[in-house]
């Protein structure tokens, strides 16, 4: 049992909606494995309020956040340094707070695709094969830059608002480059993955035509409330392989657990609690 003294190392997730999170689970079941003054807490100020949320822990009150929808972009705004994947990517899922002011900013969304993909697709050869990325916001740059450096010979950013798919296509560059939404954007791709909200909750998710991508593509979703959602199990359906959302979210919290207590988590089974929590088999 983990006891919390007045000396016990702070951190949480700030987002709205946050109530529906998994990261507590996680970082609170690593922190009780190993025996850590720590506690891992749910922020959810309000959505004109995260710019005062942040200013009220710059003297280190809390170690740190992770940080989700609608604030990545502006967490990085807020930072007084981070790091280059943070910047390339204009958004940061992760502060960590510094007793001298600073708010040092990373984006760790990268590492989760990497990280899910290696564990539940490692078939894929990233280097060999299209990508599409369906949205364009911060999960979406995230993963685009890591995508980037795995050498993805063509990525393609597809987004209902299309000049955002273009902003983010030129801000990272080649091999990246906007695409309609639509069936030819599926055309030969042999990674989708889905960066929108489309399908929280167990509702529809994004338009697809996975009889156009390559056989047995692989298609990764953000969203892991449902563990299976709607995409996936179209996926599924049309013969793919598929990466859930769940996956990433730990994939993303090992660096993040790192950043804040200052050691790699304990090797314990999260999934596992994970899978529990939502009322999934194993």
């Amino acid at each position: 049992m983990t006891t919390i003294t007045g000396a016990a190392t702070v951190a949480g997730i700030v987002g709205s909606p946050v109530s529906h999170s998994l990261s507590p689970l996680i970082h609170n079941s690593w922190i009780a494995a190993a025996g850590l003054d720590a506690a891992y807490v749910p922020f959810a100020p309000p959505a004109d309020g995260f710019a005062d949320f942040v200013r009220g822990f710059r003297g280190g009150a809390i170690r740190g956040v992770n940080v989700t929808v609608p604030f990545k972009e502006e967490a990085l705004a807020l930072a007084t340094e981070a790091t280059q994947r943070a910047r390339r990517a204009g958004a940061a899922n992760v502060l960590v707070f510094g007793r001298n002011g600073r708010v040092s900013a990373d984006n760790t969304d990268g590492a989760g695709v990497l990280a899910a993909l290696a564990e539940q697709a490692p078939q894929l050869r990233l280097a060999d094969g299209v990508a599409l990325i369906l949205g364009a916001g911060g999960g979406a740059r995230g993963a685009a830059l890591a995508l980037l450096g795995a050498g993805a010979p063509e990525i393609r950013i597809a987004n209902r608002t299309a000049a955002r798919a273009a902003e983010l296509a030129a801000d990272l560059g080649e091999p990246c480059r906007p695409v309609e939404i639509g069936p030819p954007a599926f055309d030969d791709a042999a990674l989708i993955i889905n960066a929108t909200t489309l399908g929280l909750g167990g509702g529809p998710g994004p338009p697809t035509a996975f009889e156009r991508a390559r056989p047995g593509a692989v298609v990764l979703d953000m969203v892991y409330r449902p563990l299976r959602t709607e995409l996936l199990r179209r996926a599924i359906a049309a013969g793919c392989t598929t990466v859930d959302g769940l996956a990433m979210l730990i994939g993303q919290a090992v660096p993040s657990y790192h950043a804040f207590f200052g050691a790699p988590p304990p090797a314990i089974d999260v999934r596992g609690l994970c899978l529990e929590a939502l009322g999934e088999a194993a």
